[in-house]
């Protein structure tokens, strides 16, 4: 488990100058769509989970369902973000292939945040994370989504900003790395309540 420091630390790594986190052939992604809440989504992920498990065996450390699919009542893009922990993402050859050969294609590499890896799948549509055990990233995705299965004030919060930067995104032709930014100042407000609700950093 990391430290409570390194979970509440943000870091928000961007590329080293001359490279890019995207795989040749890859790229994010435009129109943005937020689907109403889906228990179909609950049965996609165990679709998933049984594909990856069965991909890479012992080899995947634990499959956890993520993401805003993730949280009952709450609108998503409908795809299905999935964390794998695997031993040591910069060894790709102990996964890698095995993925691939399972549907699931690479399209992100970044080594400089946390060793983290994106993979993307279809049928059904999901996102695949990767990254190291022991990974605050991957605490911090729990953390915010058995915050939002918990607390409904601030899971209606949050449907109401990925409506918002939905629709700005795509008035302006805008993809999802723009779109995610646009509602990181709310993701970060529900960050702050829910790291202070579990005694991670100091009441106010």
């Amino acid at each position: 488990m990391p430290s409570a420091a390194d979970i509440v630390r943000f870091a928000d790594a961007p590329a080293p100058p001359g490279q890019t986190p995207w795989v040749a052939g890859a790229e994010p992604l435009p129109d943005i769509v937020i689907a109403e809440p889906n228990a179909a989504w609950a049965e996609a992920f165990a679709v998933l989970e049984g594909r990856i498990r069965g991909a890479l065996g012992p080899t995947a450390v634990s499959v956890t369902h993520v993401g805003s699919t993730s949280v009952a009542g709450l609108p998503a893009k409908p795809i299905i973000d999935i964390d794998l922990i695997v031993a040591d993402p910069d060894d790709e050859d102990a996964y890698v292939p095995a993925l691939e050969a399972a549907g699931f294609r690479l399209r992100v590499r970044e080594p400089w945040w946390y060793g983290h890896r994106c993979f993307g799948a279809t049928e059904p549509l999901c996102n695949l994370h990767v990254f190291p055990p022991d990974c605050p990233e991957a605490a911090r995705h729990l953390i915010f989504r058995d915050w939002l299965r918990t607390h409904p004030e601030d899971r209606e919060r949050y449907a109401d900003a990925k409506r918002a930067a939905a629709a700005a995104a795509n008035e302006r032709g805008e993809h999802v790395m723009q779109y995610n930014a646009r509602k990181q100042d709310v993701v970060r407000e529900i960050y702050d309540r829910a790291f202070r609700g579990l005694g991670l950093l100091p009441e106010v």
